[in-house]
């Protein structure tokens, strides 16, 4: 046996034994300043030999030890906190890795709160903030020569990541701001800084390091969900330490490599997130994508294709890394093939929220903003395949967003993908989002030259310089020209002729019978354009001349096409075909349904109709509603005196009747609405049930159940409508027994504009029907809704349908104790 590891064991136990079992205040402070030397720091250290078996084979005991005598009673054996300061100097300066498991260990098996619990919590708090984390780490990294311990660098890892989490549980109300994960995490980033700044240091002086446990402890923290914190103080550093530095640049890209695959994407979205370009993210992470398949399906997988929460700056960053350097290009091709594929897909379209879809469309124009021509070129085939298929998916969607988005990417993918072909236009409206597409192909791509990075402009601005050239270039010169010849006082004033109108040789129908002939066989223009003008006005003055033609003019109208510009032409024909219905609602309201499902209709006449019907519901069911007759007729020749004199004679009248009589309370001066029957209650079957009956039969030119969806969509919605007017009404109860089964048929629709509807369509059965009717009556369609509307709330695609599902529950919800039986007293 060796002399020297003899006399270390020797020493220590009686060290321990004077420790446990001694009262003598200086007995104790001899012993403790003797094994002082075995830590390096005394005036006569010990032989590195005994040092390092002292710290291999007795410290942990030792520490255990002082842990066991630590009082109040035992502390104050020395006056001054001599003893204290002692005892904590063991945990400050002693091997640093044994020294924090200790504290770890003491803290989490002391039992309630106590005078040693938060002693030690102190103590940890102090060797967090001497920077002895950083001492744990760093022996780490230099443990090269001897064989590793996985199980206590496992160990090491649990308990420095789960820290806050250990204190919070044992401290609870008592913990300390030290701990608390805001403030620990960017400690701990700030020692993962001091540790790589030494392993630099070293590598520099010719010493081998590793830095595997320092991976660890990134990728352990960032699965904890503390990308933020610990990111956040870790990459503005690194960012500034590899700019021009090529070892930190390997160290960076090291330190990402050995992280562990179960933690690669909460790392690699943390960074994607936190760097301020791609630039940046090149340098921190180099050609990480090439040498990992973990972080390869993150960054050219999930965060495109399964993941939609993240910002439009972080999807540059992203793709602008990949397209930074000629090994990760082919990675961008390939992603943008398959964005493409996605995007056309039409189960995606269908299934897909609408948020995901703009993700998509931007990752898309951003890689075309990044590739060249010729890379493109390689592949024109395959992009232009699948963009054709989306652009016909999208435009045969039911919702107008998607649409939107269809006309956008087509526009500009076809103007880069195949410059030389002809281009797509499309009519779409400028607002916000179209405005943030076009902006993300306006940056150039890395190109050789600058032939190569024109194609990357939108199209609108390409176009912008030939418009100028051909349209304006020579027309200021000419004006600069004539305006240096023209006379300084001549100051004519142009004539103001805005509130001139046009003079028209034909004068607008007198009767109904001119303008239906007017509207179909004539071919004077103007005519025709004023029988449409006057039509309106003359169906509301003479209500029994429209009933005699009322289903004639409404079929003329209904097929009535646009032959000349006539300003808000969709809205005359609209507004009279409203006119129409509210004048005879029965026969025309028959008519139109039975036209909805004939064979010679277009999909738009199908849903004006539907429009039509709506609106003439709203206007027959609206309260008090007044006859416009009045309001529009002309006066007879004697009638402006008697206007103007009745007021007058009858104010005075009323004004004499107020000041005589002798009221004891006074209600509201206010007048409300002239209360009157609900006209649509006569006649919202002849609305509702044909329109409901025939959906489920395919024409040859119309099928609801097929590609049509549009069109039942737009039904569904008309229905929930017709519902929601027919309130309180003796045929409520039947509609809306009809319009359950409607909405149980289609309930597992695939577009959302349809199921958008039927759950307007559920929303206004239940607001509709009375409670007592719908509980003895419809008690079976409410109880299978429930599971139904509650599934949709929590699962489906689409944001509106979920929102639409939510408010139905919470009618259904207002139910709720009637549908229980009431418990005896």
């Amino acid at each position: 046996m060796d002399p020297a590891v003899s006399a270390v064991r020797l020493t220590v136990r009686e060290a321990v034994h004077t420790l446990s079992s001694s009262e003598d205040g200086d007995h104790i402070l001899s012993t403790l300043g003797s094994l002082k030397r075995y830590l390096g720091g005394a005036e006569n250290p010990a032989l590195p030999g005994e040092q390092e078996e002292f710290a291999r084979m007795h410290f942990s005991a030792l520490l255990r030890c002082l842990v066991g005598r630590l009082s109040p009673a035992w502390l104050e054996l020395l006056p001054g906190g001599q003893l204290e300061a002692l005892w904590a100097s063991f945990f400050l300066e002693g091997p640093a890795d044994q020294a924090f498991l200790v504290l770890m260990e003491s803290i989490e098996g002391t039992a309630g709160p106590s005078f040693r619990l938060m002693k030690m919590a102190q103590l940890l708090a102090r060797f967090l903030g001497a920077g002895r984390v950083a001492a744990v780490m760093e022996g780490q990294c230099r443990q090269l020569a001897e064989p590793a311990f996985p199980l206590l660098q496992e160990t090491l890892l649990t308990k420095l990541v789960g820290l806050p989490d250990h204190l919070g549980n044992r401290l609870q109300r008592e913990n300390l701001a030290a701990f608390l994960p805001q403030n620990y995490f960017p400690l701990l980033g700030e020692e993962l800084l001091r540790v790589l700044q030494a392993v630099v240091d070293s590598l520099r002086g010719g010493w081998d390091c590793s830095i595997s446990f320092l991976s660890q402890v990134l990728g352990k923290a960032c699965v904890h969900g503390r990308q933020k914190e610990i990111l956040g103080v870790l990459v503005p550093q690194l960012m500034a330490l590899t700019q021009g530095n090529c070892l930190w640049q390997r160290v960076c890209w090291r330190l990402v490599e050995c992280v562990p695959d179960r933690a690669m994407e909460a790392l690699l979205t943390g960074l994607v997130e936190a760097t301020s370009g791609s630039e940046v993210l090149s340098r921190l992470l180099g050609n990480l994508v090439m040498k990992s398949k973990k972080a390869r399906f993150v960054m050219t997988r999930k965060i495109l294709f399964l993941q939609y929460r993240y910002s439009t700056p972080m999807l540059q960053s992203l793709l602008g890394y990949l397209a930074m350097d000629s090994q990760r290009r082919p990675l961008l091709v390939q992603a943008l093939k398959e964005l493409l594929e996605t995007w056309g897909s039409s189960s995606a379209i269908r299934h897909a929220p609408l948020p995901q879809q703009r993700y998509v469309s931007k990752a898309v124009l951003i890689c075309l903003a990044h590739l060249r021509e010729a890379e493109l070129r390689d592949s024109r085939d395959e992009l232009l395949a699948s963009l054709m298929a989306g652009v016909k998916s999208r435009l045969d969607s039911s919702l107008p967003a998607v649409r939107h988005l269809g006309m956008i990417v087509a526009e500009v993918a076809s103007a880069r993908i195949h410059p030389k072909g002809p281009p797509l236009r499309f009519q779409y409206e400028d607002d916000e989002l179209s405005r943030e597409l076009l902006a993300l192909v306006a940056a150039q791509p890395a190109a050789d030259s600058p032939s190569e990075a024109s194609p990357a402009v939108a199209p609108v601005a390409a176009e912008a310089p030939d418009r100028g050239s051909t349209e304006g270039g020579g027309v200021p010169a000419q004006a600069e020209g004539a305006g240096s010849d023209l006379d300084s006082d001549d100051d004519l004033v142009p004539y103001d002729m805005s509130g001139d109108q046009e003079l028209k040789s034909s004068k607008a129908p007198a009767y109904l019978r001119d303008c239906v002939e007017a509207l179909t066989s004539s071919e004077d223009w103007e005519r025709w354009e004023a029988a449409l003008q006057a039509v309106e006005g003359l169906i509301v003055r003479r209500p029994a001349s429209t009933r005699e033609v009322s289903v004639e003019l409404a079929k003329v109208l209904l097929h009535l096409e646009e032959k000349m510009s006539v300003v808000g032409f969709e809205e005359l024909r609209q507004r009279a075909l409203v006119a129409v219905v509210v004048t005879d609602p029965a026969p025309v309201a028959e008519y139109l349904t039975s036209q909805f499902y004939a064979i010679n209709f277009s999909l738009r006449q199908r849903m004006d109709i539907l429009d039509v019907l709506t609106l003439a519901a709203q206007e027959l069911s609206r309260p008090g509603r007044l006859p416009k007759a009045a309001q529009v007729s002309s006066p007879s020749p004697a009638s402006p005196s008697s206007s103007t004199e009745a007021p007058a004679w009858r104010a005075v009248v009323e004004e004499r009747i107020r000041n005589k009589t002798r009221r004891f309370s006074k209600g509201s001066a206010r007048q409300g609405p002239d209360a009157g029957p609900n006209k649509f209650s006569l006649v919202a079957g002849w609305f509702f049930f044909p329109l409901i009956q025939h959906f489920d039969r395919p024409l040859v030119t119309f099928d609801l159940l097929g590609e049509d969806q549009l069109v039942l969509g737009r039904l569904a919605h008309t229905l929930g409508a017709l519902m929601y007017l027919a309130v309180n009404t003796t045929v409520a109860v039947p509609m809306g027994k009809a319009l359950l089964e409607f909405v149980w048929t289609l309930r597992f629709h695939g577009d959302a504009y349809v199921r958008q509807g039927l759950l307007s369509a559920v929303s206004a059965v239940l607001l509709s029907v009375p409670t007592a009717r719908l509980l003895t009556d419809l008690p079976d369609e409410l109880l299978e809704a429930r599971p139904w509307l509650a599934d949709v709330a929590e699962q489906d695609s689409d944001e509106d349908c979920r929102v639409l599902a939510v408010k139905a529950l919470l009618l259904l919800e207002k139910l709720k104790d009637t549908l229980l039986p009431l418990t005896p007293p």
